[in-house]
């Protein structure tokens, strides 16, 4: 009976076996973690990022016929489409989205000390990417999608957004950085109800305090204190931990339309810092 109900249930899921996956910041950090776990799992992934990232190394290191590099800036349009032309021609096929390029700026909204307020451009740059980068990826990406044949459960592709737990739990110097994020939890729900008759699940995850490129360069000290503000448990996350629960999104068939925190029940307050 068990084998049985395994069977049954199995037509369903959607493993990453065989699939193509583009992943955008797949150089360093959470997306780097994202793209070793696919290609171990047998997907084959896209590693998308700036021409300046170790991009090619990282697709190298995997091996041609797992990964390739597609530099790309996720604000040009020209640029993602001619990624996703390499996508077709190399793979057949896009699968996964996964957004995590992104870029973050500490900036007070008026800075008393120096009597200077936010710098708008920088304001602007920060939404351009986080934030308009992630919807031309996705909105170009869907074209290249919904060309695959549905599965057994309708499904034709799965897209996998990247946001903060700044998007809930802002701190100082942080309103352009949260409002990018912030704007990439409220658009997830509408994009999965754009997306749903074309059989496309759209997910977000808000990750916490992860041991990233960007915070390996702060005081040994500081990783510390970030660790033990995380009540359990109580030390940063690993990509590889991120890039896990984006395996779960896409192997999990009902998972759609929702932001997902992962953060060791971390939530941030104003004391804190």
């Amino acid at each position: 009976m068990k084998n049985l109900f395994v069977i049954k249930i199995d037509k369903y899921f959607y493993l990453l076996q065989g699939t193509v996956a583009l992943v955008t910041g797949g150089a360093s950090g959470l997306g780097r973690g994202t793209v070793e776990r696919f290609v171990k799992q047998g997907a084959k992934v896209i590693v998308g990022d700036l021409p300046t990232s170790k991009g090619k190394i990282v697709a190298d290191e995997l091996g041609e016929a797992n990964a390739i590099f597609a530099p790309m800036d996720v604000t040009s349009e020209f640029d993602v489409q001619a990624v996703l032309d390499l996508t077709k021609q190399k793979f057949g096929k896009l699968d996964v989205l996964v957004n995590v390029a992104g870029i973050g700026i500490i900036s007070k909204t008026y800075n008393s000390n120096e009597k200077l307020p936010h710098k708008l451009e920088d304001f602007a740059r920060i939404i351009e990417v986080n934030t308009i980068g992630t919807f031309n990826v996705i909105r170009l990406s869907v074209g290249l999608m919904i060309e695959n044949s549905p599965n057994q459960n309708g499904q034709r592709g799965v897209i996998v957004n990247t946001a903060s737990i700044a998007a809930f739990d802002g701190t100082i110097g942080k309103a352009a950085y949260s409002a990018s994020k912030g704007a990439v939890v409220g658009m997830t729900l509408p994009i999965a109800r754009d997306l749903s008759k074309d059989g496309i699940r759209v997910v977000t995850i808000a990750p916490g305090l992860f041991d990233t490129p960007l915070l390996k360069v702060l005081p040994e000290k500081l990783h510390s204190f970030m660790a033990k503000s995380i009540p359990f448990p109580q030390r940063l996350g690993n990509p590889d931990e991120f890039a896990m629960l984006v395996q779960q999104i896409v192997e999990n068939p009902l998972l759609n339309g929702e932001t997902i925190r992962l953060d060791g029940a971390l939530r941030i307050n104003l004391k804190d810092h």
